[in-house]
């Protein structure tokens, strides 16, 4: 899905990131540190939580492991697009949209890719900035989406919407989901967005539970930019790659546009086996209680 590059730079120094809630995370991280250093690649090791650990190290890494699910993937994306290191990503979790592995075959995926015999694939991010009523303003990265919801009170909220600073609709639902492509197969999907390919630069726009608005989700334009708007006498927050990230207030607004980073993933399945992959992971399946 998509177009790659093809990796002809070795591999001198890989970075592995276990989770440290997930079970077995850490000795798997040892296992293949202990792979890496037989093979002559310099690893490192750190938790997925420890962004000040990684980020000290980062500038350092050709690469960059992650043992977790979804989550663990957007938190690491977020943190080292800037710095263009690659992610590949080893499936702990339950569905792994993202993760490229699964754990009975890093060995062999793990030779493969210090024998160069993978590929790069680059996802486009967005980035929201929020403006206050005094004009301060503060600014998010995501790699799936960026949501505007109602707040703790169940009720719906009126979110006037623009594009490229035209007046679009004013949405009266549960929220609005502003994603990317790589979002599509995320928070967008459950609520009837279409699937997109993960190369698009394009925004997609789906409303959470509209009530007599407008109910249908819309593909913008590659380069759009999308102002939310809380209608006056209203409040919402903000939540981005599924994380709270603060409260709007009454006609405080939240401007969204791609990002200049890119999140880059290292990818060893062939591009033909991608669609089968996802559909794959959208399989229903069933969930225990404890899950």
């Amino acid at each position: 899905m998509g177009e790659g590059k093809q990796q002809e730079v070795a591999v001198k120094c890989i970075g592995i990131l276990h989770h440290p809630k997930v079970p077995d995370s850490r000795d798997m991280a040892e296992a293949m540190a202990r792979q890496l250093d037989e093979w002559g690649v310099n690893p490192w090791l750190g938790s997925a939580w420890d962004r000040g650990g990684l980020l000290a190290q980062v500038e350092k890494l050709d690469m960059l492991i992650t043992l977790g699910g979804d989550g663990t993937v957007l938190r690491t994306a977020r943190m080292v697009a800037p710095y263009g290191v690659p992610i590949l990503g080893i499936n702990l979790g339950r569905l792994g949209f993202l993760a490229e592995v699964i754990p009975a075959e890093w060995p062999a995926r793990l030779r493969q890719v210090v024998e160069g015999a993978y590929w790069i694939e680059e996802r486009m991010m967005i980035r929201a900035v929020t403006q206050d009523t005094r004009r301060r303003e503060q600014s998010f990265e995501a790699l799936n989406d960026v949501v505007v919801s109602h707040g703790v009170i169940t009720r719906v909220v009126r979110l006037a919407t623009y594009i490229d600073g035209g007046y679009l609709t004013t949405y009266v639902a549960d929220g609005l989901i502003i994603a990317t492509a790589t979002g599509s197969t995320g928070y967008a999907l459950s609520v009837g967005g279409p699937i997109l390919p993960p190369e698009l630069k394009n925004f997609l726009l789906v409303p959470i539970a509209p009530h007599l608005s407008f109910d249908r989700a819309i593909v913008l334009a590659e380069g759009a930019t999308v102002t939310v708007r809380v209608a006056q006498g209203e409040r919402a927050m903000l939540i981005v790659d599924g994380q709270f990230a603060g409260d709007l207030d009454s006609g405080e607004a939240v401007r969204v546009t791609a990002s200049p980073h890119r999140a880059r993933f290292v990818r060893v399945l062939d591009r033909s086996e991608r669609y089968q992959t996802l559909m794959e992971r959208l399989r229903p399946r069933r969930f225990r209680p404890e899950d």
